[in-house]
């Protein structure tokens, strides 16, 4: 790719995670955002843990593939036709906040992308998930963090789209 090639898509990449941000922004509720953290491989979100257990069982279980719905751009697992149906009629209700990334460290404007489906807490009705046991109770402990994460999940929406949009300007110059 020239150098007049590759600063035209750089402006454009700039330019449309601008854009995507600004649009993210304004859909307002994190569950519907397309943002949804599967991980470092795979497309699997929660690690394969069902969404809805964690309302209806009040705990983390595995969700099986039988039992799959694809939503946002993610596979999620249930482990029934049951629970996989009550997401499909409410995923915003389910889905985890902030698209499943880590809300401790989004209570601090950062990504941790790594998290422990094990690592959750059920606060006002709304599902978050942390990296470990210990992030997750500081989180609930800490009322400031609820609103802190809220505060701060625009511009960690805007950093995640920006390295989706430089991770695909990679593979394209390769």
């Amino acid at each position: 790719m020239s150098d007049a090639k590759r600063k035209t898509f750089v402006t454009r990449a700039a330019v449309a995670a601008g854009l995507a941000g600004l649009l993210l922004f304004a859909s307002g509720a994190a569950a519907e955002d397309p943002l949804v953290n599967t991980g470092y491989f795979g497309d699997v979100a929660i690690r394969g843990y069902d969404p809805v257990a964690y309302f209806t069982q009040n705990e983390a279980v595995e969700g099986s593939e039988k039992y799959s719905h694809h939503w946002l751009g993610a596979t999620w697992h249930f482990v029934s036709a049951e629970n996989r149906d009550l997401f499909i009629k409410e995923p915003a209700r389910y889905a985890p906040q902030y698209g499943g990334y880590c809300a401790d460290g989004v209570s601090l404007g950062t990504v941790t992308t790594n998290i422990d489906p094990k690592a959750w807490r059920i606060i006002e009705g709304k599902l978050y998930i942390s990296y470990d046991p210990g992030a997750a109770d500081g989180f609930e402990k800490n009322p400031a963090k609820v609103g802190n994460s809220q505060k701060h999940w625009a511009e960690v929406q805007q950093t995640l789209v920006t390295e989706k949009l430089h991770k695909d300007w990679r593979k394209s110059v390769n």
